[in-house]
């Protein structure tokens, strides 16, 4: 993806507040990086480069990927990986697949294998404690997947104990209001590619006038058709942090670039600091 669509890259900073937090992990600092989409196309060499130095830069406690590591066909991922094993973390490296990542029956096999070959831990309705036992980290299977069901991991979670989701779509925020969730992060949405500075996606407003369209004018409309609730429904959570109920939601513009291509919505590489 030529660069003129797909922007420099950014790093966002923010901090998130978490309940009861233990002071041992005061200060605590997470780096996120989503939706790789490594095929040769949509995710350039430099990008990818940029992206794993600014996150090494950061010193980090613990690594999270959110999830489509390849655009369905899932042989890149061999390739990502030699790139990928230059991340430095001090309490690790963890993962969830996306939707791309699952496209293929065997896809979920290879490209979990070959990402835990490299010491990336992927977690399919698993929970893991890298930063202890006072803050679990919980990875869902993709929201798309037949395998989606939190509720058998989220119960094994003490209502008391704080806990970090890796869920790649954002969807998955309003099913998981029902257990506590002090900091989920998603990507899946790019951001919403096109975005308005200051009022938000453009696609969330292209919904509305859908609506307001008389039914025989909509299929001259390019693009959607509807198609965009396919992708996610609630584009409202389409990038940055929001208050899902009780529960925390970050989602991350992901580092690949799809056409049209991004404009006002750059890449992006997330480093969270967590405070009680």
């Amino acid at each position: 993806m030529h660069w003129l669509l797909t922007g420099p890259l950014r790093v966002d900073n923010l901090t998130i507040k978490i309940a009861e937090l233990p002071t041992s992990l005061e200060g605590t600092k997470l780096v996120q990086l989503s939706d790789f989409h490594y095929d040769g196309l949509r995710l350039s060499e430099e990008m990818l480069g940029r992206a794993i130095a600014k996150c090494n830069e950061a010193e980090p406690d613990l690594i999270v990927l959110t999830g489509d590591f390849v655009t369905d066909d899932p042989t890149p991922i061999h390739q990502l990986v030699y790139r990928l094993k230059h991340l430095q973390s001090r309490c690790g490296i963890y993962a969830v697949l996306g939707n791309h990542d699952i496209h293929y029956n065997k896809s979920k096999t290879e490209i979990t294998t070959a990402l835990n070959s490299i010491g990336i831990h992927v977690l399919w309705n698993e929970i893991a404690y890298p930063l202890g036992k006072e803050l679990p980290l919980v990875g869902l299977a993709d929201y798309w997947s037949r395998e989606f069901n939190p509720a058998p991991v989220m119960n094994q979670i003490d209502s008391a104990t704080p806990r970090i989701v890796l869920s790649h779509n954002p969807d998955t925020a309003k099913i998981l209001q029902q257990w506590r969730v002090d900091l989920q992060l998603s990507g899946h949405t790019h951001g919403g590619h096109i975005v308005i500075p200051g009022v938000g996606p453009v696609i969330l407003y292209y919904k509305k006038f859908l609506k307001i369209l008389p039914k025989k004018l909509r299929r001259w409309v390019p693009f959607l058709r509807g198609d965009c609730s396919k992708v996610v429904r609630y584009w409202e959570w389409a990038q940055g942090f929001h208050h899902v109920g009780a529960n925390q939601l970050y989602v991350n513009r992901g580092l690949g670039t799809y056409f049209p291509g991004r404009l006002f919505c750059p890449p992006e590489v997330t480093i969270i600091t967590l405070i009680s």
